[in-house]
């Protein structure tokens, strides 16, 4: 939809919830706090109510872990040291971008078969 007039774009969001998280990326909040315990970088700010809120880069590292984890097959300690060459090699936006690119095709590879299956009359 356009804008009309005076109306104002919505701003990016800037934190995101650990429920905000699990919807983004498909994963259960016990699979974040485990990676929190396995990936350094991965350390969500808490908030005044000792809530985790995680930016959008953080977001970024938890798609690119789960591209190496489940689409991959790197063990938690091989998805550490890939990580750790992307890092070295400057390698590592190509990577986030790489593995959010995947996973957009995931999805929307999930939504088609959930329309056709609707489309076939397959309600399961």
């Amino acid at each position: 939809m356009m804008a009309r007039g005076n109306a104002k774009p919505e701003p990016v969001q800037e934190f995101f919830s650990i429920g905000d998280v699990c919807d983004l990326t498909a994963l259960k909040p016990h699979v974040l706090r485990y990676w929190e315990s396995q990936f350094k970088f991965l350390s969500p700010a808490k908030n005044r109510s000792g809530n985790r809120v995680y930016q959008r880069r953080e977001i970024e590292m938890v798609m690119l872990v789960k591209q190496l984890l489940y689409a991959e097959k790197y063990t938690i300690e091989g998805a550490r040291q890939k990580l750790d060459e992307f890092r070295k090699s400057g390698g590592m936006k190509p990577a986030v971008r790489a593995g959010l690119d995947t996973e957009t095709v995931q999805m929307v590879e999930r939504d088609l078969r959930e329309i056709l299956a609707l489309l076939d009359g397959d309600t399961a």
